[in-house]
């Protein structure tokens, strides 16, 4: 029986895992569970699973949930804040941590989990585009695994199995495109925030959509990926697979090239981490090579997703610069979806906070100066455009 958390319960990785806990034979125990503000869907939860710990980000959630579980007489411990997050990623109780919180949110708590001693799922590729190095650090101090649930990652860690990082030559991450694969820049101009939320392939929440949007949330697996994998930025390279067949592939300095295929859906990982070593039996629908018309590749146009190109940059430049192009990222896709600015605004808004902050980018890289150059990365945005 392996005891786990989940950061993030009721978003769309969240709810995955929860299909893979029902599908596990009783082999998976839910412990603890967070959310933002779901109160119906974590009530949902608490009659399901019966979670021991319960955390709310929002205040008037937190009562709400601890109102109910009062009148219910459940016996469950009902935390509120960020402090609330830090403790269910810490409890005494559990063995893996799923971090499936969207954005910067993550990375206490993330931090709390490692330092207690706690596996991490990671879905939360934010906590490593920010402090990589810091949490990869803490990991190997505490003898921490750190096993990827993005299905990018996840193939990459599966195409590792039984051989050295000192073998890789290079790292495919492979890309679906978004919904706006093929277009350029003047096809770009007046897209609506829903046709940016419509992905081909994937079912997931509207922070990640955007970002597929934009190829931003590839920029980011791959300052993940290096951090990950120890990969230089130099041996990563993306690769735009429309079909989402291949989720990435590891070419070995023999020019052999390893991949990992499987159907899109993001079941698969998480059961594979939250399993790992051991495989369990089959929850999606196999591959069928008969049915399968082709499989296509192209290079990604970092022209017009500009957010590709400027991932590179700043995981090249290092220190504190990915904190400045992910504070930038996350206030502008906000600001996109309150359509307050145009979707092609984005990457520009994010250009320009990488050169207007590029002097804090050489400050000591701590949690303070990351969560205190996000804020002032994020504020800054904000008023520019209000």
């Amino acid at each position: 029986m392996k005891n786990i958390s989940i950061l993030g319960a009721t978003g769309s990785i969240g709810t995955q895992t929860l299909d893979v806990i029902r599908k596990s034979s009783g082999t998976i125990n839910l412990v603890a569970v967070s959310a933002n503000s779901s109160v119906n869907k974590i009530i949902d939860i608490i009659e399901e699973f019966s979670p021991k710990y319960v955390a709310m980000m929002d205040k008037k959630a937190y009562k709400e949930i601890k109102e109910y579980c009062t009148n219910n007489q459940k016996s469950i411990n009902v935390y509120s804040g960020i402090d609330g997050l830090i403790k269910v990623a810490s409890l005494d109780e559990i063995d893996t941590v799923v971090t499936s919180v969207v954005g910067m949110i993550g990375l206490k708590p993330t931090i709390a989990a490692i330092e207690a001693k706690k596996d991490i799922a990671l879905a939360n590729k934010e906590t490593l585009v920010v402090a990589g190095e810091i949490v990869m650090k803490k990991a190997k101090e505490n003898g921490v695994k750190i096993l990827p649930v993005d299905s990018e990652h996840s193939a990459i860690f599966q195409s590792l199995s039984g051989y050295c990082n000192k073998d890789i030559h290079k790292i495919i991450l492979t890309a679906s495109g978004g919904p706006f694969r093929g277009k350029n820049i003047d096809d770009l101009k007046d897209v609506t925030v829903h046709q940016a939320l419509k992905h081909p392939k994937w079912n997931m929440g509207q922070k990640i959509s955007i970002d597929s949007a934009t190829l931003m949330n590839k920029g980011l697996e791959v300052i993940e990926a290096h951090y990950l994998f120890e990969c230089s930025y130099d041996n990563i390279e993306v690769v735009v697979h429309p079909q989402s067949i291949i989720h990435s592939m590891v070419e070995y300095k023999d020019a052999s090239i390893i991949a990992q295929i499987g159907s899109p859906d993001m079941r698969l990982p998480i059961q594979y981490a939250l399993n790992y070593p051991k495989r369990e039996g089959r929850i999606a629908n196999p591959i069928s090579f008969y049915e399968i018309a082709q499989l296509t590749f192209e290079k990604p146009d970092m022209d017009t997703f500009k957010c590709l190109k400027l991932a590179f940059k700043a995981g090249k430049t290092g220190g504190l610069m990915p904190t400045i192009l992910n504070g930038a990222n996350e206030e502008a896709v906000a600001l996109l979806l309150e359509e307050k600015i145009k979707f092609l605004d984005i990457a520009d808004l994010i250009e320009e906070c990488m050169d207007k902050f590029k002097e804090k980018s050489n400050m000591e890289l701590t949690i303070d100066n990351i969560i205190t150059v996000d804020k002032e990365v994020r504020e800054y945005l904000r008023k520019k455009v209000s």
